[in-house]
């Protein structure tokens, strides 16, 4: 198992910010817990049987506003969100295994 640098787990880097961001941390599994106040339309049950955040066609959480890239149900989000810090170790491991699975994507072009 390999060795984490706590200290480094808990660091947040200043430079990182959700307005540079392809909201990437809307793409992950998000657990619903039973005290969370989510609109009940907006949960589905994974084929673990674990209530989660839905998903659209596109991968990102059904709660995504794509007109602005943020949380269409900021004030009733799952704690498990609430907690995700912008910055910190997990945010920007996620950022850069985004980053570098669409740095290797052959691009479209057009003639």
């Amino acid at each position: 198992m390999p060795s984490h640098d706590h200290d480094h787990d808990q660091q947040i880097d200043p430079t990182v910010s959700c307005e540079k961001c392809d909201a990437v941390c809307c793409r992950l599994t998000v657990v619903v817990m039973p005290d969370d106040e989510v609109p009940r339309h907006l949960i589905e049950r994974s084929d673990m049987g674990l209530e989660v955040m839905a998903r659209g066609e596109d991968g990102w959480c059904i709660a995504l506003d794509h007109n602005r890239m943020c949380c269409g149900i900021y004030e009733q989000r799952p704690a498990i969100c609430r907690k995700f810090a912008m910055g910190s170790a997990y945010c920007r491991d996620e950022r850069e295994q985004y980053r570098h699975r669409y740095d290797r994507e052959i691009p479209l072009l057009l003639r």
